[in-house]
């Protein structure tokens, strides 16, 4: 199946993108970890124009995210990630397979997100932590505080992801969008013995079978990591262009 993967991921780069410098598969169907819904996700290295780019097209029976860029492209949106603590460009070059490197560049920028990788996100500032512990506990009030089944429903949804970005940016780790923010989850337990990842996915278990207890018990034990909740006292400025705005409009 892997083999197979990576042939037809190859025979795409080949056809699509003869000039290309390097490419590499990623994603759960190269790692094995992919389901019958699994797409190619393969990130080709071009010198310059027409990269970057993204595009999804289907080939060889495959629905395939392409993701063709350039070196700077690759410094910018790892630049950008890295402020948001999502290493999505770097996992799709560090922890892929290589289909192509005709100048060493696949294997040179490969150990250089692998390296980024390990070594983890930029700490968060101060006011990014107190913007989260804000959205966790507002979140928490909205569970304990009652109402429609389906609304608690939604509601710890929405607290199960904002107590895992939490948890994870808290503690220096990378997040991740949908199935990569439980993995990050589950491999910081892992390294630190916890079990937060599993707990809260049984807490909105719970609350679908009408029982909030349990999110509210490990919402609040990783809130008080951090400090506890936080609600007086938090304040958030306005954007420089309302305040220009405004100071525009008093001066008037």
């Amino acid at each position: 199946m892997e083999l197979d993967v990576r042939k037809i991921a190859y025979r795409l780069v080949s056809h699509r993108f003869p000039e290309a410098r390097a490419a590499w598969l990623g994603g759960s169907a190269a790692d094995g970890t992919g389901t019958v819904t699994s797409d190619l996700d393969i990130t080709v290295l071009l010198a310059g124009a027409p990269a970057p780019y993204r595009e999804s097209v289907f080939y060889g029976g495959w629905p395939v995210e392409l993701f063709v860029q350039t070196e700077e492209s690759i410094r910018w949106f790892c630049a950008g990630e890295r402020r948001d603590g999502d290493p999505t460009t770097r996992r799709l070059i560090g922890a892929a397979t290589i289909l192509v490197d005709r100048d060493g560049s696949a294997a040179r920028l490969q150990n250089a997100c692998l390296t980024e990788l390990e070594a983890g996100p930029d700490r968060p500032a101060e006011e990014r932590l107190a913007d989260m512990r804000y959205r966790v506990g507002t979140l928490l009030d909205d569970l304990s505080g009652g109402g429609p089944e389906s609304e608690q429903l939604l509601v710890a949804t929405e607290l199960w992801r904002a107590t895992l970005e939490l948890l994870l940016a808290g503690h220096g780790r990378w997040l991740g969008g949908g199935k990569w923010l439980h993995r990050e989850a589950v491999t910081y337990d892992e390294q630190a013995g916890t079990d937060y990842a599993e707990t809260l996915a049984r807490a909105v278990r719970s609350v679908a079978e009408g029982a909030v207890e349990p999110m509210i018990a490990v919402v609040s034990a990783v809130l008080e990591l951090f400090g506890g909740p936080l609600f007086d006292g938090y304040r958030v400025e306005g954007p420089e262009p309302a305040r220009t705005s405004a100071s525009s409009a008093s001066a008037e």
